[in-house]
C-alpha cells in the first residue's frame, strides 16, 4: 500500500491520487540525470516550443562525462600525443620534459575545476529548470525530488525520462582496500609510486597512459589472454605493444585471488587511499602503492523507486515491459556505454516526446546504425560496426581486407615511428561496408569516413571512387580497396 506523509496526516491510496493532483507541480518533461545524454533529450523535447522539462541532478550537471570521463582522460592524453609526435620529426628535440603540475592544471580546466555552474546557465538558458537533489519514482508520471532537506512532489505531462548513467562495478575483494576507481585515476592528484590496474578494457588501457607518463611503476593485470577483446585482435596487439614501450608491466591472465591493506584512508579524490596494498596473483603476493579497478561498469538503478511501478531491474532494461510514458537514454539502458552514442539516443528520444506531444508523426530511424568508438592510447584505436567475430557470431557472410596504415605516405608523414594496421569488414559478394578498425597515430579522424560509408549502405565499387587527398592518412582507403580489388 502506498502512502505519503503530507501537512502530517499518513495519507494512504484513497487519497493519494487526489493528494498528488493538488499537490505536484506538473511540467511537460521530467529527466532524472544530468549527465550529456540527460541533457540532450531534455533540450530536444522542448527546444522551439512553450514546452517545460525539468532535470534532476544529485551530482554536478553534465554528469560522468564532463568531469571524471571523457573530458579530464582526453585532457590528460592530448598532451602526450603531442609530446610523442613531436619527439620524432628531425629537427626537433629528441626528449620533452612533462610538466605533471601543468598537466593537472589542464585537466582541471576542462573539468571547470569541478564547478558545474556553467552547466547550469547553459540549461537555464534553454529553458529547462535544474533541480539540485534525487529523484525516485513513485507511480505514473510522478516523482520525488529531495534535496537540501526537503522532498517535493513533479509530474510529468508526456514523459518520465531516466538517463541516471552507470556505476563502477567493484569485486567483493577490493571492496574493503578502497581502490582507485575511474573517477580518482582521472581526477589524480597524487601520482602514487606504484599502481596495479585491474582490467583490461579501454578505461584500463587509457589510465596506463597517463599514469606512466606521470612516473607511476604501472602493472596491468588482465584476467583475459588480450586487450580490448571487443576489438579485432591486431589493434589488441598494438596497444599491448604500446604499453609495454611505455614502461608498463602487462600480465595475462592473472588471477587476483586475495587483497589487503593495513591501513585505509578516505584521502579524497586522486589521492592514495592508505597505505600499502598487497594483492595475490597466481600464489605470488605483490605490493603497491595504490590499485585502480577498471573491472566494468552497471545500469545507475538504485534506489530509483521502479517497485511503484511494478517493475524490477530486470524488467527495467527490457523495452517492451517499460510504459509508453517512461523513456530510458544513455548508459541505464543497457546499450553502448559512449557518451556520444547516450546523445544520439537521447537526440532520438527527444524528438520522438516532441513528435508525440505535437500530434505530427514520430520521426523514422534507420535499422543497423553503427556504434563508432575511439580508445584514446598510442597507438590509437578507431572502430565502428561490426569486427570480422562479431560478423561470424552473427551468421554474416563477409569479405575482409587488411592494409598496412605505413602503405599511405601521409600516415608517415604524421610521425617518423608510425607504424598500424587497418582492416574493411564488407558484406559478401560486393555487399555493402559492415565494419571498420584502424589502429595506429592519430587514427581517430579516420572513422568518421567509415561510419558515414556504414550508414550510407556504401559498397566497395562505390567508395573507390572516394578519392582521398594526397599526401593525407586517408590514403590508407585507398590501400585497402585495392587489396579488396586484388582478393
Amino acid at each position: 500500500m502506498r502512502q505519503l506523509l503530507v501537512a502530517g496526516q499518513l495519507l494512504r491510496d484513497r487519497d493519494l491520487n487526489q493528494t498528488w493532483a493538488m499537490t505536484a507541480q506538473i511540467h511537460d518533461v521530467i529527466v532524472i540525470g544530468a549527465g550529456p545524454a540527460g541533457e540532450n533529450v531534455a533540450d530536444y523535447a522542448i527546444r522551439g516550443s512553450g514546452r517545460t522539462a525539468l532535470l534532476v541532478e544529485r551530482e554536478l550537471v553534465g554528469g560522468e562525462c564532463s568531469y571524471y570521463a571523457c573530458m579530464p582522460s582526453k585532457a590528460l592524453l592530448r598532451p602526450l600525443d603531442v609530446r610523442a609526435t613531436a619527439e620524432q620529426p628531425g629537427g626537433l628535440p629528441e626528449s620533452i620534459g612533462l610538466d605533471v603540475p601543468a598537466l593537472l592544471a589542464r585537466r582541471d580546466y576542462w573539468v571547470s575545476s569541478y564547478d558545474d555552474s556553467g552547466q547550469v546557465r547553459w540549461a537555464e538558458g534553454a529553458g529547462i529548470e535544474v533541480a539540485r537533489g534525487t529523484a525516485r519514482l513513485a507511480g505514473e508520471r510522478r516523482v520525488l525530488v529531495t534535496g537540501a532537506g526537503t522532498t517535493r512532489e513533479v509530474e510529468a505531462r508526456h514523459a518520465v525520462v531516466v538517463a541516471t548513467g552507470s556505476r563502477p562495478v567493484i569485486p567483493d575483494d577490493f571492496a574493503g582496500i578502497r581502490p582507485w576507481t575511474s573517477r580518482d585515476a582521472t581526477g589524480i592528484r597524487e601520482v602514487p609510486e606504484s599502481i596495479a590496474v585491474i582490467g583490461g578494457g579501454v578505461v584500463s588501457v587509457e589510465a596506463c597512459g597517463w599514469l606512466a607518463a606521470m612516473g607511476a611503476r604501472v602493472t596491468l593485470l588482465v584476467r583475459g589472454d588480450r586487450l580490448l577483446d571487443r576489438f579485432e585482435p591486431f589493434a589488441s596487439e598494438l596497444v599491448a605493444e604500446g604499453l609495454r614501450a611505455a614502461g608498463v608491466t602487462v600480465r595475462f591472465g592473472a588471477r587476483v585471488t586475495g587483497t589487503s591493506r593495513a591501513q585505509v584512508a578516505d584521502t579524497g579524490l586522486g589521492r592514495v587511499h592508505g597505505g600499502p596494498v598487497t594483492l595475490a596473483v597466481d600464489g605470488q603476493e605483490l605490493a603497491f602503492a595504490e590499485v585502480l579497478v577498471a573491472t566494468g561498469r552497471r545500469p545507475a538503478l538504485d534506489e530509483l523507486g521502479l517497485e511503484t511501478i511494478g517493475l524490477t531491474p530486470a524488467e527495467f532494461g527490457d523495452p517492451a515491459r517499460r510504459p509508453s510514458w517512461l523513456q530510458v537514454v544513455g548508459d541505464v539502458g543497457g546499450q553502448a556505454p559512449l557518451t556520444h552514442w547516450g546523445k544520439y539516443t537521447a537526440r532520438l528520444v527527444g524528438d520522438r516526446i516532441a513528435a508525440i506531444a505535437e500530434g505530427r508523426p514520430e520521426p523514422v530511424v534507420p535499422d543497423g546504425v553503427p556504434v563508432p568508438q575511439v580508445v584514446f592510447t598510442d597507438p590509437q584505436v578507431a572502430a565502428v560496426g561490426l569486427s570480422e567475430a562479431a560478423a561470424a557470431e552473427s551468421g554474416i557472410a563477409v569479405d575482409c581486407v587488411d592494409a598496412d596504415l605505413a602503405g599511405a605516405s601521409g600516415f608517415g608523414l604524421l610521425r617518423d615511428d608510425a607504424a598500424g594496421s587497418a582492416k574493411l569488414v564488407f558484406a559478401a559478394d560486393g555487399g555493402p561496408l559492415l565494419g571498420a578498425t584502424f589502429a595506429g597515430t592519430e587514427v581517430a579522424e579516420l572513422l568518421h569516413a567509415a561510419t558515414v560509408a556504414i550508414i550510407g549502405h556504401l559498397s566497395a565499387e562505390a567508395l573507390w571512387h572516394a578519392v582521398p587527398a594526397y599526401p593525407t592518412a586517408s590514403e590508407v582507403w585507398l590501400r585497402l580497396l585495392e587489396a579488396y580489388r586484388a582478393r
